[in-house]
């Protein structure tokens, strides 16, 4: 692996995805776009437009649908995969991505970047367990504006670890890629424990990801709201109440850091407001839903994510209706 040619496969170039993937091509890697419908159509034909208070990128891109992938690449020809795709077809494409991988029988790395906290044990369901590197996006905004036109904000840093837990040996290779992406200007954070990342950021998806999109406020908004910024509280509480049964303890300290930081941030809209406004797919299940799977099985009410799960599965019904 050299880190004057790293070859990486951003899948799933949202706005998350394309921000990543133009910090690391303006870096002079190799990056090619996986995405899909008239975004992609605009990668093609004009390349990515990209605006973030520190960075701008407007250049051409190499961009292919997830089945071109499959057909005209090897797994062999990325050094590392970036999955940055919604977490309700993390399964999808992780039985994909087995396929393709059983052809060809190539080793890979690939670093989920989603919300949620299932992603990486769905993953491993379909790949060897050295395959899969568990990994969160914070403290960024990013969003398509319209197809080929990508805005982001934020620090915009990267947590990376092997999934549950990282030995000294996985650190060390680990280390080795954060060095990369921090010379890219992409700051990043390897972890012995990234299930515990991925848990205090289910703090903030939680408490402002299915609240916003019921009442359109951006974070700032929402957050310094009288009354919805104590509910945002509570939802963060319930989270913190049901991570034993991961084997994690979020304590009272991680629910006011997170807090404080989602507070202080830079108002954005979530990602789950802007699917809602577009009439996508939310993904409820796995954030609200992780909260109260893991709820029943410990027999622990969690009224304020239950309320807002109903609220918001009511909403989407009368969308489709």
């Amino acid at each position: 692996m050299s880190s004057n040619s790293l070859r990486v496969a951003i899948i799933g170039a949202g706005g998350i995805g394309c921000y990543y993937g133009a910090r690391l091509q303006k870096a002079n890697h190799n990056v090619v776009y996986i995405a899909r419908g008239k975004h992609l159509e605009a990668l093609t034909s004009s390349g990515l437009t990209l605006t973030h208070p520190d960075f701008n990128f407007d250049e051409h891109v190499t961009a292919c649908s997830l089945s071109s992938l499959f057909t005209q690449y090897t797994p062999n020809d990325f050094d590392i995969y970036l999955l940055c795709v919604k977490a309700t077809v993390t399964e999808e494409i992780a039985k994909k991505l087995q396929q393709w991988l059983n052809h060809f029988k190539h080793t890979i790395t690939i670093i989920s970047l989603q919300n949620g906290i299932d992603n990486e044990a769905i993953l491993k369901k379909y790949l060897p367990d050295s395959f899969v590197v568990g990994g969160l996006a914070v403290r960024i905004g990013g969003h398509i504006l319209k197809p080929g036109i990508v805005q982001a904000k934020g620090v915009a840093q990267l947590i990376i670890g092997k999934w549950p837990y990282a030995n000294d040996k996985q650190n060390s290779q680990l280390n080795a890629w954060s060095r990369i992406f921090e010379q890219a200007k992409i700051p990043t954070q390897v972890v012995n424990n990234i299930r515990f990342e991925l848990w205090r950021k289910l703090l903030i998806n939680n408490g402002v990801n299915p609240l916003s999109a019921l009442t359109g406020l951006d974070t700032r908004k929402l957050t310094h709201h009288p009354h919805f910024g104590q509910i945002v509280y509570r939802l963060m509480q319930e989270v913190a109440q049901v991570s034993c049964v991961d084997q994690e303890a979020l304590s009272t300290k991680d629910v006011d850091e997170m807090y404080d930081l989602i507070r202080s941030f830079d108002p954005i809209k979530t990602s789950m407001l802007v699917d809602y406004e577009k009439g996508g797919t939310l993904e409820l299940d796995e954030i609200c839903g992780a909260v109260l799977k893991r709820s029943k099985l410990i027999n622990i009410s969690v009224p304020y994510t239950e309320v807002v799960n109903a609220l918001l599965e009511n909403a989407l019904e009368k969308r489709i209706v």
